[in-house]
């Protein structure tokens, strides 16, 4: 249950500090997270598959070999398509915020 939460807590409080004031609009991009939040953590295996992507995630930032880092992340590129298209949706929502904004930061 404790991942569960991990998950609604990174989603729900991650998408209003990088959306405000940015292309996708960051009212939409919250609603969004929490569409994705409750849509993950009602289905055990997707709550199971969003917890592998970020223990790939975990290794990815660890590992030092490009290979490898390859391999993973084509792995959690497979994983996040069992997701749903909220999910790929929301993900490619948050890439198009522009780093430099002041909430991204």
């Amino acid at each position: 249950m404790s991942r569960t939460l991990t998950v609604a807590l990174l989603l729900t409080f991650t998408a209003p500090a990088y959306a405000q004031d940015q292309q996708p609009d960051a009212a939409k991009l919250k609603t969004d997270a929490q569409k994705v939040v409750s849509i993950i953590s009602r289905d055990k295996l997707k709550t199971q598959t969003y917890c592998q992507i970020l223990e790939l995630s975990d290794q990815i930032d660890q590992d030092e070999n490009p290979a490898n880092t390859d391999e993973l992340a084509q792995k959690i590129d497979n994983l996040e398509g069992k997701l749903g298209p909220e999910f790929m949706t929301f993900v490619h929502d948050l890439s198009n915020i522009d780093p430099n904004s002041p909430d991204a930061r």
